[in-house]
């Protein structure tokens, strides 16, 4: 584990100092929240572009996913 320093402006540090008192949590697991939560959101973002890059290279054919049109909805 590693400790690091970070600057930040005092707006910035105004409103993460109230969503800390909000939460009743520390600076250190908000910060380390926020970056888990950050990393995960660029993953979905990668995944969304290789979706999308994969569909631009294969596109859907015609009649594809009719077989599940004819699937009966199930309780």
């Amino acid at each position: 584990m590693k400790t690091i320093q970070l600057t930040l402006d005092d707006d910035l540090l105004d409103r993460v100092n109230y969503a800390i008192a909000q939460q009743q949590t520390s600076l250190a697991l908000f910060i380390k929240e926020s970056l888990i939560h950050y990393l995960h959101k660029l993953k979905i973002k990668e995944m969304e572009k290789q979706h999308h890059e994969g569909y631009s290279r294969q596109p859907v054919q015609k009649d594809e996913f009719d077989i599940w049109e004819k699937e009966p909805i199930r309780k």
